[in-house]
């Protein structure tokens, strides 16, 4: 099911999503951001997206090997001639440090933090905070 801010915002034009990787957690959060970039060139991202959330075992613990990664978009169907090259040889390595470093740049310091018309939502919120801020944002407020 699609979350109703997509709905609400996304989907009439009213709001624009846009994904940024923040991984500053270790090894194999880097190495996580870059595959769901190669999953991204292959307009897979958010089904890579969505089952390394769904794999997550705690932090560096061996789930997000590149022996891992490349499984997982073996599993979404991906065509593994591209994509296992890109995530072994860090084809996406600038892409996803250039998103980290411009979350730093901007004072993120942990995830999740959302940005709403430049101004910060920290942490896990309820959806009538994000309707609040969008809303204030649309009406020129934020």
């Amino acid at each position: 099911m699609k979350p109703a801010l997509l709905t609400q915002y996304v989907e009439t034009g009213k709001a624009q999503l846009v994904y940024k990787h923040s991984a500053f957690l270790g090894q194999e959060s880097l190495w996580a951001a870059q595959a769901a970039e190669c999953a991204a060139d292959q307009g897979k991202f958010w089904e890579y997206h969505d089952l390394l959330f769904e794999s997550q075992k705690g932090e560096n613990q061996g789930a997000f090997s590149k022996d891992n990664l490349v499984g997982f978009g073996k599993d979404l169907g991906l065509d593994m001639g591209q994509f296992e090259p890109c995530v072994r040889e860090d084809k996406t390595l600038a892409r996803v440090q250039a998103d980290t470093q411009e979350g730093q740049k901007f004072g993120v310091r942990g995830t999740p933090t959302f940005f709403i018309n430049g101004q910060p939502l920290v942490g896990a919120q309820p959806i009538q905070a994000f309707q609040k801020a969008v809303e204030a944002a649309l009406q020129g407020g934020g």
